[in-house]
């Protein structure tokens, strides 16, 4: 069989694999919350907190939908035009146009386009989350996470770059099959170094210290059967007044991550129900899940940009000769950019069932639903969410179940729990 034959059936098979994965271990068939009960949990919400944090979202609304759109016009402009090849070549012509320095500088140019064009929209968005009181940091702090942000990029971009673009120049007519492993061998990686390597360089995080509180969280993850190497307090303060906790990492890099707003904000009982949340998503796997998804799609991603290399009027449009060599990295992001924002309302969808079954996990755990109630109303509260939001961009952004959805699903856990 020919590569693109074989590229077409590994697809297939990525795609089988990847929904065999979906259908296995996501949680599809839990119940939705009675809207009743929804409504009756809204109503317990102090009213002008409730309309802050829809004003709050109001605010920001245009903001965000204005990035969309500059996004994907600027994705396009540069991708399916000669302006991205061009930018390119321009970028390796000090070097002599080498194929590792157009792949190299051509893609940060083609990126820090984007970066320059939405930066506007970055900093209206902190305008707003300091207005709202939600931010803790001046610009002086903002423009330092800005640019950790960039560093960061720039490295995992720099091997993406680097490595796609080494297989496509020493292997032509297989590269699809080695950039696939690649891409998915990185998403694997990436899970694992993520909390170890890059979190730190955003916060600080510190050993919570011996005591009632730590001592109470390591029983809970030991009564739940998760093993965690410690817990942690991240330092989130100095950034915002959100409150949150995740569990980071896989076996011996996991570990129990509290905000020490979290800390400030809420009584020791709805941190609990927080972290058992939390363990929830370790209990079932659910990083796993989100790594074998996320490796599948990204290989499945490299074959569909491997069989779009043969629609001529695309490489026309973008005037590259293919889609392998560095002068088509626009075109590459265009399709990217045009992939991602096509996927994003089913990734929600995937992740918004996972947590309501991290939801139902930690209500089973704890067995303190009216605490976990609390702990919802408080989270949106403090963090200015809308509690109930419109329904078209909770399908559409929602990676989480609603507050009151999650409020709701309390008091249904309740009424079978008596």
């Amino acid at each position: 069989m020919t590569p693109r034959v074989w590229a077409v059936v590994t697809l297939v098979g990525l795609v089988i694999a990847a929904a065999a994965v979906a259908l296995l271990r996501v949680p599809w068939s839990a119940p939705s919350a009675p809207r009743a009960d929804q409504l009756a949990a809204l109503d317990t919400l102090p009213h002008d907190a409730v309309s802050q944090g829809r004003a709050f979202h109001a605010a920001l609304r245009p903001g965000t939908y204005l990035s969309l759109a500059l996004g994907l016009l600027v994705a396009l402009l540069l991708g399916l035009t000669p302006a991205g090849s061009w930018l390119v070549e321009q970028a390796g012509r000090p070097f002599g146009g080498h194929w590792l320095a157009r792949a190299l500088l051509g893609g940060f140019a083609v990126t820090l386009v984007g970066e320059v064009v939405a930066l506007p929209l970055a900093a209206w968005r902190q305008s707003i989350l300091r207005r709202y009181g939600l931010s803790t940091q001046g610009w002086g702090g903002w423009t330092v996470d800005l640019l950790k942000g960039y560093a960061v990029g720039a490295v995992i971009g720099a091997i993406v770059l680097v490595g796609f673009f080494t297989i496509t120049h020493f292997a032509p007519r297989w590269w699809w099959a080695w950039a696939a492993a690649g891409a998915a061998a990185l998403a694997v990686l990436l899970t694992f170094v993520f909390p170890v390597l890059v979190e730190p360089v955003f916060n600080k995080f510190t050993p919570m210290p011996p005591g009632e509180q730590r001592t109470s969280l390591m029983n809970l993850a030991a009564r739940d059967g998760v093993p965690v190497r410690d817990v942690l307090i991240a330092d989130a303060s100095r950034r915002t007044r959100a409150v949150n906790a995740y569990v980071s990492g896989l076996g011996p890099t996991r570990r129990i991550v509290v905000y020490d707003t979290l800390l400030e904000k809420a009584p020791p009982d709805e941190v609990e129900a927080v972290v058992a949340h939390e363990l929830g998503h370790a209990k079932d796997g659910d990083v796993l899940t989100g790594t074998l998804l996320g490796a599948l799609g990204a290989a499945a991603a490299v074959c569909v940009l491997y069989l779009l290399g043969s629609w001529s009027a695309l490489l026309r449009l973008a005037r590259v000769d293919s889609i392998a060599e560095p002068r088509a990295i626009a075109l590459l992001l265009a399709v990217a950019t045009v992939g991602g924002l096509l996927a994003g309302p089913a990734q929600s969808l995937v992740t918004r069932r996972i947590e309501a079954r991290a939801d139902e996990h930690a209500l089973a755990l704890t067995r303190n639903p009216a605490e976990f109630e609390a702990m919802q109303g408080r989270l949106s509260l403090v963090n200015l969410g809308d509690p109930d939001p419109n329904p078209v961009e909770q399908f559409l952004f929602g990676t989480h179940p609603t507050a009151v959805e999650r409020m709701a699903a309390a008091r249904a856990w309740a009424r079978a729990h008596p």
